[in-house]
């Protein structure tokens, strides 16, 4: 179309055999007057590093170098290394990554026939189809439009302020970078400055939450995927009624006003009225406005900020499950209305996202567990555990006494090196003097929580974790990344060092401090210790132990007891439980306790275990409001009629 425009226009010649289009209108004198003093220097070529993404998916991008003269267009070297004719037949793209970069993709124009006719169509030239004819996947998802054969992306170019050529050095790293930008986690990695150790939190608290907020991630992950911004309906629910401070879901209005009445009538007490509730429903479209995701749900927040963030952060943990496990059957997606709230329209999903899945999915025949370089990142998830605990070495400093547990906000320093198991070579990847996340919030790493919980504040320690995505350690590595770019995962390990700085106490905790003399923790506490001499009990069984803070507590009391017991199903809670009561028990003189030992088990309330039978008091603190429902219905007939201790214990906030 440009081309035929060109070719009637006056005062413009066209060429049938390229793609110039000249002016007929000779240059000014003052302009070749300054074009010949510009030029009349000599001078070094300017060395700009690019990155070179091959067509075919098995081959890697690679690290090429433009070398510029400024008495030549930087076009004609671009040109030479796509091996095109000359630079009429490079293509440029629109700008990637920052609109004020000048970052694009240069490739070369796909063979086509000329036809002078405008009711003609440019026809393939089949017969002499080469590499440029086909599609360059990864270049095409990148910049959101067709690219073909062999890319280049390189910063250069002049821009509208400057007359200047401007240039940048664009290497592996930022190649890597911008594909982390694309994953529903990558924005948030990359804010936080930890691509290898944060992860999106599953939970959303504004005192907590640093970085980017959750809508804010969902409508930039929408835009980079070329998706219509997400649409937010924030509805307020109607006032409900409060009795004796449980609130009632609008759809039991009518009866609840009624045993509301009776009961303060009967009681003397005046049922207060409960503030309005917020849900918020998020729906996806596609860039022609196809609905292809939406996500609705029960629950209601007090705050229509909080509704809006909270279902953002359940869509983009939605997405970034289905980004890990691309090879999914498609089958699984038509789902009608799944349990979790989510309803996918497949036809349009798997339309939109068509190009991802060609740059992400597994290529048949190939091993997910060999880094081959081939440029995309690898999903595999079969080496991650939902949960692994981190065997620390080098552990220093003195022990304060002072850990970080379930809700509190740890803050640390920390460094990770990648170290090559055949030339025991190390390579520092990441380094943070002050990272802060919160415990139990899925914010960072399993391993790296695990070793936090297990240190006091000021201590520091190191473990190694295996390599299981490449890619992300290619995205961290910045100018290591040409030397990096052809590991194997089975050839490598990631040393991580940290250090304890800082614990913030839960904002529960704190809240509780300041309101209740002594803390209700304390009261809770002294509760059982009372029941237990009153009972004349020797022994305790703690379901849900987490961290051991009552058989810990425990110790600090005269008691009868001679025999306590922990079980809990979360490893990292019984290592901190196993290192702090040790600690304890190994001062017996200072202690006011008879306990000799205390023992540990790691599995669920709700499974029987014959080790735990028949204990004469058995206490489960803070515990019943974590557990999925279907789990807590099973739990007081499995404690009571299994385990069968004399005395149950239970509380809850």
């Amino acid at each position: 179309m440009i081309y035929n425009a060109a070719k009637q226009s006056p005062g413009v010649s066209v060429s049938n055999r390229n793609f110039w289009i000249q002016s007929q209108r000779p240059y000014s004198p003052e302009a070749v007057d300054l074009a010949l003093q510009c030029w009349s220097g000599i001078s070094d070529p300017i060395r700009v590093e690019a990155v070179l993404i091959p067509c075919a998916m098995e081959d890697g991008p690679k690290m090429v170098s433009l070398n510029i003269s400024e008495n030549e267009h930087y076009m004609g070297d671009i040109a030479l290394k796509l091996s095109a004719t000359d630079p009429s037949h490079v293509l440029v793209s629109r700008t990637v990554d920052k609109a004020s970069s000048e970052m694009r993709f240069y490739f070369p124009a796909p063979d086509v026939q000329f036809v002078s006719d405008l009711s003609k169509q440019l026809v393939d030239d089949r017969e002499n189809r080469n590499m440029n004819c086909i599609i360059n996947k990864r270049a095409s998802y990148i910049s959101g439009q067709t690219i073909y054969g062999d890319a280049v992306l390189a910063n250069v170019g002049y821009t509208r302020r400057d007359t200047e050529l401007q240039t940048d050095h664009v290497n592996l790293c930022t190649y890597y970078r911008i594909l982390l930008r694309k994953l529903p986690d990558g924005i948030y990695k990359i804010s936080k400055d930890s691509i290898l150790v944060a992860e999106l939190p599953c939970v959303y608290a504004r005192t907590s939450w640093k970085g980017p907020s959750p809508r804010d991630l969902l409508c930039s992950f929408c835009r980079l995927q070329r998706l219509s911004e997400p649409y937010f309906a924030a509805n307020r629910v109607s006032a409900s009624c409060n009795v004796l401070g449980s609130a009632v879901g609008s759809e039991e209005m009518g009866s609840a006003k009624a045993t509301a009445g009776n009961q303060c009538a009967n009681d003397g007490r005046i049922a207060k009225e409960n503030p309005d509730m917020f849900k918020c429903s998020v729906k996806i479209y596609s860039k022609k406005r196809d609905l292809l995701l939406e996500y609705s749900t029960d629950y209601s927040w007090s705050k229509e900020t909080d509704a809006i963030q909270n279902s953002a952060l359940k869509v983009l943990i939605w997405f970034n499950r289905y980004f890990k496990q691309l090879n999914t059957p498609v089958e699984k997606l038509y789902l009608p209305k799944s349990t979790d709230g989510f309803t996918i329209y497949p036809n349009i999903f798997l339309q939109e996202f068509a190009m991802c899945l060609s740059v992400y999915g597994k290529t048949s025949g190939g091993d997910s567990r060999t880094c081959s370089a081939v440029g995309y990142f690898s999903m595999d998830t079969s080496y991650q555990q939902l949960e692994s605990s981190a065997f620390l070495t080098d552990i220093d400093g003195q022990d304060s006494g002072v850990f970080p547990s379930h809700g509190s906000l740890a803050c640390i320093s920390y460094s990770v090196h990648l170290f090559m198991k055949d030339s025991r070579k190390r390579y520092l990847l990441e380094v943070n003097n002050e990272f802060e996340f919160e415990i139990g919030a899925g914010a960072v790493r399993n391993q790296l929580e695990s070793c936090a919980t297990q240190l006091s504040v000021n201590q520091s320690a190191c473990f190694v974790d295996q390599l299981s995505d490449r890619d992300l350690s290619l995205a961290a590595a910045c100018e290591l990344s040409l030397d990096l770019s052809k590991i194997c995962r089975d050839s490598c390990v990631l040393e991580f060092s940290v250090k304890v700085l800082q614990v913030t106490e839960p904002l529960e905790d704190r809240m509780e401090k300041a309101l209740f003399n002594p803390p209700l923790s304390k009261q809770r506490v002294e509760f059982a210790v009372r029941h237990i001499n009153q009972l004349h009990a020797t022994t305790l069984v703690d379901f849900g132990c987490g961290s051991g803070s009552l058989l810990d507590s425990l110790l600090e009391h005269p008691t009868t007891l001679e025999k306590i017991v922990g079980v809990d199903i979360s490893r990292k809670g019984l290592t901190r439980a196993a290192k702090s009561l040790h600690q304890k028990l190994s001062k017996k003189l200072l202690l006011q306790t008879s306990v000799p030992t205390a023992v540990l088990y790691h599995g669920s309330v709700t499974d029987f275990d014959s080790r735990l039978y028949g204990f004469d008091i058995g206490t489960c603190l803070e515990v019943i409001e974590h557990v999925e429902e279907d789990q807590a219905s099973l739990f007081g007939n499995v404690v009571l009629s299994s385990f069968c201790p004399a005395v149950l214990i239970v509380s809850t906030p």
